[in-house]
C-alpha cells in the first residue's frame, strides 16, 4: 500500500470539504431560482455531492480515528486532537442524518424545504469547524510533520538582503576586526592621508607645498629649510 505521510486523514478530508460544502451551497442556491429545468438540474447535482461526500466521509472518519491513535503528540496537543475529534464525530453524524433524510425524499420523489436546507447549511458550519481545528492540529501544533523548521535566530539575512533583529544602522561606526576603529574624517574623498606619496601634492596643497591639515591627525612641527 502506498506510505502517505503521516497517514491517508489529509487526503480524504479535502474531498469531504470539497463535496459536502458544494452541495450545502447549490441546495442553498436552488431555493432562489425558480422552478424550472435549472433548478431541478441543480438539485440532481447537489444530492450526488452530498452522497459522495458523505461516502468519503465515512473514509476521511477512519483514517482520522487512526492517525488520533497514532500520530506523536503531547499532553496540550492531545487536547486539541480530542476536541478536533470530538466536532467530526457530531458532523459526521449531523451529515449522515442529512443524507438518509435526502434518500427518503428522493424516493417519494418530494421536495426539498427550508428545514432540510437550513439543516444542511448547519452541518456545513460544523464541517468549516472542525476543519479549523483540524488546521491547528498541524499548524500550531505541528502534529503529523517531519519536521519543523528551526528557527533561525535574530540577526539573519534573506536573500533579497533583509534582516531581522539589531542590524547597523547605515551611516553609524562599526569597529573593525582587523584593528582600531577609523574616523570617517580619516578617508574623506576616498583618500586616506597615510597613502600620499612622499613628495606628492593633492590639489588642496598651498603654495609652500605642505597638505592641509586634516581632523583628528597631529602632524609633527614644520621645520624650516636649512641654508647653505
Amino acid at each position: 500500500m502506498i506510505a502517505i505521510i503521516p497517514n491517508w486523514h489529509p487526503l480524504f478530508v479535502h474531498f469531504t470539504v470539497a463535496l459536502l460544502i458544494i452541495a450545502a451551497t447549490i441546495h442553498l442556491l436552488s431555493h432562489f431560482l425558480p422552478n424550472g429545468e435549472l433548478a431541478s438540474q441543480l438539485t440532481i447535482v447537489a444530492r450526488w455531492n452530498l452522497w459522495l461526500g458523505v461516502g468519503l466521509t465515512l473514509l476521511t472518519v477512519a483514517a482520522g480515528w487512526y492517525a488520533y491513535n497514532t500520530v506523536g503528540h503531547d499532553a496540550t496537543s492531545h487536547i486539541a486532537m480530542t476536541e478536533h475529534r470530538n466536532w467530526a464525530m457530531v458532523t459526521l453524524a449531523l451529515f449522515l442524518s442529512v443524507a438518509g433524510w435526502e434518500y427518503y425524499l428522493t424516493r417519494r420523489g418530494k421536495g426539498r424545504g427550508w428545514l432540510f436546507t437550513g439543516l444542511l447549511v448547519i452541518a456545513a458550519g460544523l464541517l468549516l469547524s472542525t476543519a479549523w481545528h483540524g488546521g491547528e492540529l498541524v499548524y500550531r501544533y505541528g502534529l503529523g510533520v517531519m519536521s519543523i523548521p528551526k528557527p533561525e535566530g535574530l540577526g539573519h539575512i534573506h536573500e533579497h538582503g533583509e534582516g531581522h533583529g539589531d542590524m547597523p544602522v547605515q551611516g553609524e561606526d562599526t569597529p573593525h576586526e582587523d584593528g582600531p576603529a577609523h574616523s570617517h574624517d580619516d578617508t574623506a574623498n576616498g583618500e586616506h592621508p597615510h597613502d600620499a606619496e612622499p613628495g606628492r601634492k593633492t590639489p588642496a596643497a598651498d603654495s609652500a607645498g605642505t597638505a592641509p591639515r586634516k581632523a583628528g591627525h597631529i602632524h609633527a612641527p614644520e621645520t624650516p629649510p636649512h641654508k647653505d
